[in-house]
């Protein structure tokens, strides 16, 4: 049976094979080097040249993108991150996702319809990386799964059924304790970087937001610094600068840098952002110098202890650090002016 130009054709490959019969769709026309070439899509693979018809015969009736059915997880990662990032506005959390994708090699170059929950488990399982990571590839499987849905490249969200990711339970976080504090103050301007840590446990910062913190965003004068991320309640908010750090602060302020605090490289004579990596290799550092044991979120659990020690407003506190209030009255109808939030953070002592 001869097939209508354009439909299609239907090819019997040589040697023994399961599925012999190939089925490739014409899909225009190119121009490659002043030649006109016709573009053609291999459709599927069949084992009886009735199925090869069949399958012809049904995407004629309800076409479908092609590309769908060869799309490799590659491929659908880079389809599904070029929206997905446009809605992040935290960079570090697009590093996360980066990260996840980089330790799923192994499904890199499979069939994105091909790929099952075992082989998700599997590289997840096999992945060596910790606890939090592993939970990132977790849900980026699922968000890239309900994308996939979505635009009908497959009908079935395999990342649902796979097994949970098990994550140990989180270290429990050790504030510094007040001689610990005062031992840093000592050290303030014998080791390099001590500043820095010293601020974050008389601001609440956390690492991440401290090496975010933009110049422009630090108002000396007024005594705040507006800065945060994760939260909607935590992004950009109003942080007044404990008298204890200002000092500190006003040494580090430099309206040439866009940001706080800023990475000189020795080599280039070039300031960059300081990333939070260097930030936590710096801060190990730190606590090598000083014979102290903790880790860089530790500096923002010491401060929200200190100031509950310390009767800090409970509500005041909230907006400080960026955590939700969940009281209608307070959230809505109180307003906390910069004053309130000075009047408070200067009761925080150690």
């Amino acid at each position: 049976m001869k097939l209508p130009n354009g439909y299609g054709s239907v090819y019997r490959l040589k040697g023994t094979r399961r599925n012999s019969y190939r089925v490739v769709i014409s899909q225009g026309y190119s121009l490659e080097n002043g030649n006109v070439k016709l573009k053609r899509t291999t459709l599927g693979y069949y084992s009886t040249k009735k199925e090869a018809l069949e399958a012809l015969t049904n995407y004629h009736e309800n076409p479908y993108d092609i590309k769908a059915e060869t799309m490799t997880f590659q491929e659908l990662y880079m389809r599904w991150s070029e929206d997905h990032f446009k809605t992040l506005s935290n960079k570090s959390s697009i590093r996360t996702y980066k990260a996840a994708f980089n330790h799923s090699k192994p499904l890199h170059n499979m069939r994105f319809k091909d790929i099952r929950p075992n082989h998700l488990e599997g590289v997840i399982e096999n992945a060596v990386v910790g606890d939090a990571t592993k939970s990132r590839m977790k849900s980026m499987y699922n968000l890239m799964y309900r994308y996939a849905i979505k635009y009908d490249i497959i009908d079935k969200n395999y990342a649902e059924l796979c097994n949970s990711v098990k994550v140990n339970k989180k270290n429990i976080k050790v504030p510094f304790t007040v001689e610990e504090v005062h031992k840093l103050w000592e050290f303030v301007d014998k080791v390099p970087f001590v500043d820095m840590v010293l601020i974050g446990i008389y601001s609440g910062f956390r690492p991440i937001e401290l090496t975010m913190i933009k110049t422009k965003n630090v108002h000396l004068k007024e005594g705040y610094i507006i800065g945060g991320t994760k939260t909607s309640a935590g992004r950009n908010r109003i942080v007044p600068i404990h008298p204890q750090i200002e000092s500190l602060i006003r040494k580090r302020y430099d309206e040439e840098n866009e940001y706080l605090f800023s990475d000189y490289n020795i080599f280039t004579r070039e300031i960059s952002p300081l990333t939070y990596d260097k930030y936590r290799g710096r801060f190990r550092k730190v606590m090598s110098a000083v014979n102290m044991n903790h880790t860089p979120h530790e500096t923002r659990h010491t401060f929200i202890t200190q100031a509950k020690y310390c009767k800090v407003n409970e509500y005041i506190l909230k907006k400080i650090v960026g955590h939700e209030i969940r009281d209608v009255t307070e959230a809505v109808y109180t307003h906390r002016n910069i004053e309130d939030l000075k009047k408070e953070i200067v009761k925080v002592k150690y």
